[in-house]
């Protein structure tokens, strides 16, 4: 049977989407018959640079995955014996999840050490090269991480086309972000709405996620202030915890007197309710400033719940516009327009039924076919 390690994050970190990808990625190879094991971080973030609340989940591990918490982002002591270990197992694949460069010394030591100890195949799942945010030296940590790595797989053309302008010799896969289906099944909307505790005289659209500048949440908000949206019975419910500092939001909130149009879940987010928020929702909307690809988008396409999203990075490779959802420019006029055009022209029924049929292109089957061809 191969062996494959899969090094990311997972649980007992509460890693958002990157660890239930990680999860459910190790699940679908072990139904394809490989023998997986995912390596964690039991120290990811030093808390001076953890922005959340806390790095570890409370919800219960999952079922039938072998989970080693063994990695230490910042110990190069660490790093080596993590490498042993990994050389134990004889794997005959590591796939190394990458996505910003602070984790590249660690990352690349250990593909590194990994490249002279074992014979297994190195492949990089990279959900960003370029990062969000500012940080230091980022150019030559990634380039760093880069160095060792057999192939990699990207989700977007924009990552791809960054990956390129660091190293344009390493073989790179685009694959289509697989969906999210471990979220529970699509449910009734007026159940939804009472779980949530939300009259059904309002429409509803959804921003979802860790709240981070570059996810564009104040576009979204100065975008109900606009009259058209401002005279209407659309609200917004953000639902998700902050990862920086909250009071620029709530100062727009203030200022353009937007407190009942703005429904607030302020805190993480648990997987067994995900499910409430995007059944109740009408639409979501990622008005991101920059980004690569986003899980929120494959959330959305399991519960085929239309979409507004920004014409930046990968995310309108996923989203056909005027089909499953709106591509705007990440202007806060224009994601005012399209919100009011979708519900002035009630196009969420059209949507949804284009989101069942298109999503069938980003099943798990066709990810891991392709991850290890």
């Amino acid at each position: 049977m191969p062996k494959i390690i899969l090094i990311g994050p997972a649980h007992p970190l509460r890693g958002g989407g990157m660890a239930t990808f990680n999860e459910k990625l190790a699940e679908e190879l072990q139904n394809d018959g490989h023998d997986v094991e995912i390596i964690t971080f039991k120290l990811q973030y030093p808390r001076i640079l953890f922005p959340g609340k806390t790095q570890l989940s409370d919800e219960l591990p999952p079922k039938n995955l072998r989970i080693s918490v063994l990695l230490n982002s910042i110990n190069p002591y660490n790093w080596y014996k993590t490498a042993q270990y990994i050389q134990k197992q004889n794997p005959d694949t590591v796939i190394i999840r990458y996505w910003m460069p602070f984790m590249a010394p660690c990352l690349g030591t250990l593909a590194r050490l990994l490249r002279q100890k074992t014979q297994a195949r190195l492949i990089c799942i990279a959900d960003n090269i370029t990062p969000h945010e500012f940080f230091p030296f980022s150019r030559l940590l990634t380039r760093y991480f880069i160095a060792p790595i057999h192939k990699f797989v990207v989700m977007s053309q924009s990552v791809a086309n960054d990956l390129h302008k660091h190293n344009a010799t390493k073989p790179v896969v685009c694959l289509k972000h697989p969906l999210y289906s471990n979220f529970g099944e699509k449910m009734d909307r007026t159940a939804a709405l009472k779980h949530l505790g939300l009259s059904e005289k309002y429409r509803y659209v959804l921003f979802f996620g860790f709240i981070r500048a570059y996810k564009g949440l104040d576009l979204l908000l100065n975008a109900f202030a606009h009259p058209m949206l401002r005279q209407s019975n659309i609200r917004l419910i953000v639902a998700g915890e902050f990862y920086e500092k909250s009071s620029p939001y709530f100062e727009i909130i203030a200022q353009k007197k937007l407190q009942n149009a703005i429904v607030p879940y302020h805190h993480f987010i648990p997987n067994e309710v995900v499910k409430y928020f995007f059944c109740a929702a009408d639409m979501v909307a990622q008005p991101y400033k920059h980004a690569t690809q986003s899980g929120v988008t494959q959330i959305a396409y399991h519960f085929d719940v239309p979409m507004l999203v920004t014409d930046v990075g990968g995310l309108a490779e996923l989203v056909p516009h005027k089909q499953v959802g709106y591509v705007v420019q990440p202007d806060s006029t224009q994601i005012a327009e399209a919100i009011h055009s979708f519900f002035e022209n009630d196009e969420k029924n059209a949507f949804a039924n284009n989101a069942k049929a298109f999503k069938s292109q980003f099943s798990w089957q066709i990810f891991i076919k392709n991850l290890l061809a």
